[in-house]
């Protein structure tokens, strides 16, 4: 099994561009030779497409998901369905906070707590983890590559990078795969509940996140 540290940004580049011709399932067959269990795939439960994909490839590779303590019961609803289908017990990360109103006042510093601090504690103990980013998801997201090295050193993979909303679409249909039902209730981007709404039809599938604010992303991808 490869560390991180040993493959440079070229390596990294190199297997991105050669991922972008190959089915998702070739990333993720890749990330499972090379970093085994140090390998973690994150869910934000809005649907299960990435889990579905990788579950096929190693029904073995390690699922968390970042319990806020503020999501739609939905989204725990999603969850439970997902280790049904699977077979699997989500690695559910609950940070040891006591709920309060930090959203209403300081919504960057809510998400840093509640999701960013969580992730970088969980990623200390991992290689490489697996994100459902997706470039048709926002224009901040348009250049997002298959392979990468992020912020914390940690290879970040993307196997789903450039698929589009049919292509997703497609799948969910075809794979009879788990969907949080708030996406057919018009929540494009399933986020905390205080801070996100439906979307507008036609709008950026995020623009119902932080409604009326300059912010875009909650700081996991950044």
């Amino acid at each position: 099994m490869a560390h991180a540290q040993l493959l440079t940004d070229v390596d990294l580049e190199a297997r991105s561009k050669a991922f972008e011709s190959k089915p998702a399932s070739a990333a993720i067959t890749w990330a499972v030779d090379t970093f085994g269990d140090g390998l973690v795939l994150l869910a934000s439960m809005g649907d299960a497409v990435l889990i579905d994909v990788a579950m096929k490839v190693d029904p073995r590779i390690e699922v968390a998901f970042l319990d806020t303590q503020y999501h739609f019961a939905e989204t725990h609803e999603t969850v439970a369905r997902v280790e049904e289908k699977y077979g699997i017990k989500v690695n559910v990360l609950t940070p040891d906070l006591p709920l309060d109103d930090l959203w209403k006042t300081d919504t960057d510093a809510c998400c840093f707590v509640r999701k960013v601090k969580p992730l970088d504690d969980l990623l200390a103990t991992h290689t490489a983890w697996l994100s459902g980013l997706r470039r048709a998801d926002s224009a901040a997201r348009a250049d997002t590559p298959i392979v990468s090295r992020d912020r914390r050193g940690v290879v970040k993979i993307n196997p789903i990078a450039n698929w589009s909303d049919l292509d997703v679409d497609g799948y969910i249909a075809e794979h009879d795969v788990p969907v949080n039902p708030l996406v057919a209730q018009g929540y494009a981007s399933v986020g905390c509940w205080p801070c996100t709404q439906k979307v507008v039809l036609g709008a950026d599938p995020r623009s119902g996140r932080w409604v009326g604010t300059d912010k875009t992303e909650c700081g996991l991808h950044l």
